[in-house]
């Protein structure tokens, strides 16, 4: 087989793996684990390939020795590796780990005979002036070997949690850094001055030679100093890592300033590499910062976009584009497909770059939202163009072509015209995202002033610390225009908004916010918007002194202005869904032997009674968030990724672990992995635990987690409810942070919608035994549930019987906030049983349904 038949076949896999990547990424919000696979499909399937099938090509060339024709040996390492990789995807989707171990040693054998076999041909060849390059790429395989190793560790559940996020960030860093950093290094030395066609500039064979021992001791302090979760140790292998790096690719700036880089392959390769330095820069400063391992731990997962979007695919696609136009066969071949990989390549990289850039910047989540779609889009449209330029290729492979330099290309202007373009398309899209969400950047109404400006300017610092604004009250003169420097050296997201209608946007911890409040003329509240802080304590006042008029508070005063009325709820409950109202499943599933997965917290509208609607925090897209169940001795790994605009966190009551790292509060954007082992049975709550934690439960962040009793006995019908309450701010709006201070609910619901199952009931037949978990999810208020026209024989509450079958019955399963029981019970005859919490106000307020029992079957 011929080298140009044998690149595009084998090829094809990365394309694959690649397609897989888009079609997850499209999807990733129904797929399980799909941040792990998404890094998984791009790292071990497309990168690994590409780098085993390149990595020999290039040693072949380099050492001056003829490939193996029928290249059997090679094929079946890629065959077995490409299997361990399907493996290890396939193990973790299911929760199967003997798959991933099987998968993970497959592709650990594969890397080290590959390094053997590059020793071996290393040892035979003549002497060449490039043997370092064939020596990264053995070092990079006997790497992978290691991360493979660590990878297969961290997936066993019976890891603990602590071990288990070490371990995570020694593999990333081994397999991103070792094998894919090192074998890019490695081949840069060659590939790079090929790729501008100039010639290879002094020093860089003898600074490869010297930088490939630095680099690997940079990365294994690094890496051994995160599996001891040392903090300083993993900043000083970052920067030993980062100073190699520079040194290793110092020399190729000449090659540089001789030829600029032009195509979209050199190009493309260019920016990989400036995101992989401002990536480790990032790090050495990041880690060397962290005063604990949680804040490195937190600081090291906003690495993920700019090391794997920026420099992984964006150096990938480089090469690929490069390579595959020198395999094709023929100039006018090589010439047809080029014309075709050029085509929009400087919107491509200008839409790829700046937006990448809007997602690892503090920006709000709705522009980072947008830009991720715009990074997708310029990505994805190399394939489509991979498969033209193939095309293109074959079609022109046997046309003669007269010699001489290759096309120009576009003229420099054309070319930075379209990527001008490009950042448009970014520009406006980030202008969009911010017109759809204008408080998030702290857009506000124009101040109103009533008195004569003194032309005077007071400025003042105002710091966050805990819930509290310090100094909470400031004085300023009569016509003085305040200005107030906000810093926040909290722990959460918060803003600053005056009743004057000025604010600042909501700003992170360690960031700072300027409020230009105009000429202050009378006394001023202050407050922090973010729901419940305000009722927490997070408040200002603003005293004009020397003001004749008495104090005037203009509008913004109230955050629950306009909200549903009573009158409003009493309509609401007296009313019917529309046609296409959906319910919410209750019927329980089934224990399953996965539970691993990825709850993304998403902010969106909800209608929670007819005609009612109201902006939720959900786990997973609703209110309860979705329901675990498994066994006791299941380990449970639960991925919380922050999509919303304000700090988040999450707390499983099943799980028995301090509390100090899985249930902290994550900013968003950001990610934790929360893994707990069920040791007790039980209907357990989990909810956001982050302050207030009575506005997060109420604005719809709670869930149920249930570990079978382990002689629960088979029923033939499950359902779960689970209790809460809304206390309803405005139309479309948030929760009444202080209706929920004072415990004044505006419904009380079964599965977060009010009377749902008066409308779609439960059903169950005449004989039938039928067991009902119920979860008081609060965040005030208990239950106590009850059937109407129903007796339970079987009562089980807090991890114990209360009642079990024989001569006594019970009426109802008591329960305070965050308990949680089942009852069971069967039906004497048909009709409709209305079931309710027996505090009759509530159930009035909507906690009420209806089991239609129908007459036995056969």
């Amino acid at each position: 087989m011929n080298r140009g038949r044998w690149h595009l076949r084998v090829g094809a896999i990365v394309f694959a793996w690649l397609a897989a990547l888009v079609v997850v990424a499209l999807v990733h919000r129904s797929v399980p684990i799909s941040g792990w696979l998404l890094v998984h499909l791009l790292g071990l399937g497309a990168a690994g390939n590409a780098i085993l099938i390149w990595s020999r090509h290039f040693t072949d060339a380099l050492l001056r020795r003829p490939p193996d024709p029928s290249r059997a040996g090679q094929a079946w390492r890629i065959a077995v590796f490409n299997a361990g990789a399907v493996a290890v995807v396939t193990g973790m989707l299911v929760g199967f780990w003997p798959a991933v171990l099987a998968g993970g040693i497959a592709v650990a054998a594969v890397a080290l005979a590959h390094a053997v076999t590059l020793i071996t041909q290393l040892r035979s060849a003549l002497p060449s002036r490039f043997g370092d390059t064939v020596r990264y790429y053995v070092a990079a395989a006997a790497l992978l070997s290691a991360g493979a190793g660590l990878g297969v560790a961290m997936a066993n559940a019976s890891l603990p949690g602590t071990i288990h996020e070490r371990i995570v960030l020694a593999h990333a860093a081994i397999n991103v850094f070792g094998f894919v950093g090192l074998s890019v290094l490695g081949t840069l030395v060659t590939l790079w001055p090929t790729m501008l066609r100039t010639r290879m500039a002094d020093g860089v064979e003898v600074a490869a030679r010297r930088g490939l021992p630095a680099l690997v001791s940079g990365l294994g302090v690094g890496a051994l100093a995160a599996v001891l979760g040392s903090p300083v140790l993993t900043a000083a292998g970052a920067l030993g890592y980062l100073l190699a790096a520079g040194y290793v690719l110092r020399p190729h700036l000449d090659e540089v300033r001789r030829k600029r880089p032009s195509t979209f392959a050199t190009l493309s390769v260019l920016c990989g590499v400036v995101w992989l330095l401002g990536s480790l820069g990032y790090a050495v400063v990041a880690f060397a910062t962290a005063e604990t391992w949680t804040v490195l731990l937190d600081r090291a997962a906003l690495l993920t976009a700019p090391v794997l979007a920026g420099f992984l695919v964006q150096v990938l696609l480089g090469a690929l584009s490069y390579l595959m136009t020198i395999v094709v066969g023929g100039r006018a071949a090589a010439i047809a497909a080029t014309t075709e990989l050029e085509r929009g390549a400087p919107w491509r990289l200008a839409v790829a770059n700046f937006a990448l850039l809007l997602c690892v910047v503090p920006t709000p989540s709705l522009v980072r939202v947008a830009a991720s779609v715009l990074v997708l889009v310029a990505y994805a449209a190399f394939l489509p163009l991979l498969v033209r330029a193939v095309w293109q290729a074959r079609k022109y492979r046997d046309t003669p072509s007269t010699p001489g330099p290759p096309p120009s290309g576009p003229p420099v202007r054309h070319r930075l015209g379209v990527a001008a373009a490009g950042l448009g398309v970014v520009v406006l899209t980030a202008a969009a995202a911010v017109a759809a969400d204008p408080a998030a950047v702290g857009f506000a109404d124009a101040p109103q002033v009533s008195v004569s400006a003194t032309g005077q300017t007071t400025r003042v610092e105002v710091h966050i610390e805990g819930m509290r604004y310090v100094p909470d009250t400031i004085e300023v003169p009569a016509g003085n225009q305040l200005v107030v420097t906000l810093v926040n050296t909290g722990s959460d997201r918060h803003d600053l908004v005056l009743a004057n209608g000025t604010r600042t946007g909501r700003i992170a911890p360690g960031e700072t916010a300027v409020l230009d409040a105009g000429v202050v003329g009378s006394d001023l509240d202050g407050w922090c918007s973010v729901a419940g802080h305000r009722q927490m304590g997070m408040t200002m006042t603003v005293r004009a002194v020397g003001a004749s008029a008495p104090p005037t508070h203009a509008g913004h005063h109230d955050q629950a202005a306009g909200s549903v009325t009573g009158d409003d709820v009493a309509r609401s409950l007296a009313e019917r869904p529309d046609a296409g109202f959906v319910p919410h499943d209750p019927v329980l599933p089934a224990a399953t032997p996965d539970h691993r997965i990825t709850l993304p917290v998403t902010e969106s509208e909800h209608e929670v009674s007819p005609g009612i609607t109201q902006r939720l925090w959900t786990f997973g897209g609703s209110a309860p968030g979705p329901t675990l169940r498994g066994k006791v001795g299941d380990v449970f790994e639960i991925t919380l990724v922050n999509d919303g605009t304000i700090g988040h966190s999450i707390d499983f009551h099943a799980g028995a672990l301090a509390p100090d790292v899985p249930m902290r509060t994550i900013q968003p954007g950001e990610r934790l992995v929360y893994r707990f082992t069920a040791t007790k049975a039980g209907v357990w709550l989990y909810h956001c635990s982050t302050m207030p934690m009575s506005v997060h439960i109420a604005n719809g962040m709670f869930g149920a987690v249930i570990i079978d009793p382990p002689d629960l006995a088979p029923v033939d019908r499950e359902y779960l409810l689970v209790q809460s309450e809304f206390y309803l701010g405005p139309p479309g709006g948030e929760a009444d942070a202080a209706k929920v201070a004072a415990d004044k609910p505006d419904l009380v619901v079964f599965n977060g919608y009010a009377n749902q199952y008066d409308h779609a009931p439960l059903t169950a037949a005449v004989g039938e035994r039928v067991r009902i978990w119920v979860l008081a999810a609060g965040p005030n208020r208990g239950t106590s549930f009850h059937v109407v026209g129903g007796q339970f024989d079987t009562v089980w509450a807090e991890g114990d019987h209360r009642l079990r079958p024989g001569p006594g019955g019970a009426q109802t399963l008591g329960l305070s906030a965050a308990q949680g029981g089942f009852v069971e019970l069967s039906f004497p005859e048909p009709g409709h049983y209305p079931f309710v919490t027996h505090a009759m106000v509530d159930a009035e307020r909507g906690a009420h349904g209806v089991i239609d029992v129908t007459p036995q079957q056969g």
